[in-house]
């Protein structure tokens, strides 16, 4: 038998959240970011997941080229754009969008002969000061791509850097968009601001968005960018990590547990080892407290994660033994929630999913 560990990918609750994405931008067109293997729920079901977007958007090339092959006919968007002149050629061949942030990549396209029309999204950094021109350069770096003969659309482009924070003090959604109307004054084109957190705040800030094109993320795998639950978004779980029990032990007062013996019981109590630890993805700096469920009761994690096991506290569970089931995150416990206790976020966990995990598919409720 194989270890007990697994993943199951929950499709009808990313085709759920897609519809959850559309319902808070009506009217805007969605690319479905699926970069880093779809936030580690794998690329062949981020496509099947979200069939029914209007694009797909990542970062990695290959994985570009490998959603044509696997029978993608609409748009891809490359959200870092090329990363070196030979890549150019790979736009037209493969029908690629491009995000252009920077003046190499507009020197590329100028000087690199297209086979064809190429769409791009040209960036514009509204304070996020990662990749973009600024509002000022903007109109300058869209009059050098629109003489390009191969370039057939531009899309002017930003990102949020708080989305999940309208009124942040440092720096405000109205802020970044006051920018960006201010860059993009009498430029021509579609508009694509929102990430995750844009799209769920659409209703909040609907004087100030006008998308054409949103991308969302985190939202579309049951994740969030900011404080609000998922559930409060109405959003479900697409990746479920459970396990099992493997071994208990009695522990009494005074024992300890673990490397490092950083958990010392204050009384009689059981402890259960399961079978997922740091090699797995599981986050080794997790600390006592962070909660799971076994036989769907809630308890929560003591000792340190180790690279194999974890061991959590048994005591209150009636009944629990040797195969018990085990929730690390996912259905009925928000990975946000584990996140949160582990001083992470829930994109790293989703993302950090090792390959010797064995992965399945399977309706929400029906994890292994």
């Amino acid at each position: 038998m194989p270890r007990p560990l697994s993943a199951t990918i929950h499709l009808d609750s990313m085709q759920y959240n897609l519809m959850r994405a559309r319902a808070c931008a009506p009217g805007a067109k969605i690319w479905a970011v699926v970069k880093a293997n779809a936030y580690g729920h794998g690329l062949e079901r981020g496509l099947r997941g979200f069939a029914e977007a209007d694009g797909l958007a990542l970062i990695e090339t290959d994985n570009a080229v490998r959603l044509r092959e696997l029978g993608w006919t609409r748009p891809i968007l490359l959200l870092e754009g090329i990363f070196d002149g030979s890549d150019v050629e790979l736009l037209a061949e493969h029908g690629f969008d491009s995000t252009v942030h920077c003046i190499e990549q507009v020197k590329m396209l100028e000087y690199t002969r297209l086979a064809g029309p190429i769409d791009v999204h040209l960036k514009m950094n509204t304070g996020m000061n990662r990749l973009g021109f600024r509002p000022e350069e903007y109109a300058a770096a869209h009059a050098r791509l629109r003489a390009i003969p191969a370039i057939r659309n531009i899309t002017l482009m930003t990102h949020f850097a708080n989305a999940d924070e309208l009124d942040n003090p440092r720096l405000s959604v109205r802020e970044q968009v006051r920018r960006f109307q201010l860059g993009a004054a009498g430029l021509a084109g579609e508009r694509s601001l929102s990430n995750s957190g844009g799209v769920l705040q659409q209703a909040a800030l609907i004087d100030a968005l006008s998308n054409d094109w949103v991308r969302p993320g985190i939202m579309l795998y049951g994740g969030t960018p900011g404080q609000q639950t998922a559930a409060g978004y109405k959003l479900l779980p697409t990746m479920t990590l459970a396990s099992e029990i493997i071994g208990l032990q009695q522990l009494q007062a005074d024992d300890t547990v673990g490397y490092g013996s950083s958990f010392t019981a204050s009384g009689p109590m059981l402890v259960g080892v399961v079978a997922c630890g740091y090699a797995d993805g599981y986050p080794r700096h997790a600390p006592h407290g962070t909660p799971l469920l076994v036989d769907g009761m809630r308890t929560s994690l003591v000792g340190r994660v180790s690279m194999d096991m974890m061991t959590v506290d048994l005591t209150h569970i009636a009944n629990a033994r040797v195969g018990s089931k085990v929730v690390l995150w996912g259905d009925g416990l928000p990975i946000d929630e584990v996140a949160d206790a582990a001083g992470t976020i829930g994109y790293e966990l989703m993302c950090a999913l090792a390959p010797r995990v064995r992965v399945r598919e399977g309706a929400l409720g029906q994890a292994a």
